[in-house]
């Protein structure tokens, strides 16, 4: 039955085209932004996780700065103890030549005295933005390294504690005594002592920028990964968009075709009428 109040080859059309118009709209909209999930009204679910690993990601780049100051000041401060190491080592050589009877101690002894002065110098130098962990000023550090999430979704966040190995109290340079070759005797001891003592905090801190260093690395990868995770999530399958993108501009002329002749069917109801 044909009637001229309702089409509903038209309205079949219609609905076919509005449905073509829409997910001809969807896949516009993933082609220019490059997301499957760019809102929430697109799955809620999904972008909720997104926006939380998201936030993670920020997180992390924080930390990985974090990590990075930390990182300089602990290899300022290695790099100063490593050269206090040899500074001592050096001071021991004039020890031993001042423990003979036929040198010259004066000289012996200033030359001492001038690496001495070298070492607390470095002391005092071995400092990044205001930080040292070679004088008794200076104290521990503490670096943020990490943010843990747990199941129930509450985080906390973790540091490295790197401990000041200050070598301005350690090193009692005042046992240094090569004014004689018994006092020199003397102090072969106390410079054994004070070379164990400095390799000892050298060691500590080279382990502890290997730490920072690594958990910089394990940072770095980390937010890596957990970015290449969200681009699972959300991000469009370019190849396909533009496949779909033409099957649907197709579907879209064709269904303003169907449209176009449903329309023109009332029309032919008037020939009854000639």
């Amino acid at each position: 039955m044909s009637s001229i109040l309702t089409n509903n080859s038209a309205m079949v059309a219609l609905q076919t085209l509005k449905s073509i118009n829409s997910d001809l709209s969807q896949t516009q909209g993933e082609i220019s932004t490059g997301k499957s999930v760019a809102s929430a009204k697109d799955n809620s679910a999904v972008w909720a996780i997104s926006k939380v690993m998201e936030s993670d990601v920020s997180g992390f780049n924080a930390i990985s700065d974090s990590l990075s100051l930390g990182q300089a000041t602990v290899a300022v401060a290695s790099a100063g103890a490593e050269q206090i190491t040899d500074l001592l080592t050096q001071m021991k050589e004039k020890v031993v030549a001042a423990t003979g009877e036929n040198v010259d101690h004066a000289k012996i002894s200033a030359d001492v005295t001038e690496l001495k002065n070298q070492i607390t110098s470095v002391i005092a130098a071995s400092q990044f933005n205001g930080a040292n962990l070679l004088d008794t000023a200076g104290g521990d550090i503490t670096i943020l390294s990490s943010l843990d999430r747990d199941a129930s979704g509450s985080v906390t966040a973790s540091n490295i504690t790197v401990a000041s190995v200050d070598f301005e109290a350690g090193l009692d340079l005042t046992t240094i005594d090569v004014t004689s070759a018994g006092a020199a005797d003397t102090s072969l001891d106390e410079i054994e002592t004070l070379i164990q003592a400095a390799v000892d905090g050298t060691a500590a801190l080279g382990a502890s920028q290997k730490r920072v260093e690594d958990q910089g690395n394990f940072v770095s990868s980390l937010t890596d990964a957990m970015k290449s995770g969200i681009g699972a999530l959300v991000d469009a399958d370019m190849e396909e968009a533009s496949a779909r993108l033409q099957a649907l501009q197709v579907q879209q002329q064709l269904g303003v075709q169907s449209l176009s002749i449903a329309n023109q069917g009332a029309q032919s109801i008037l020939s009854l009428f000639r």
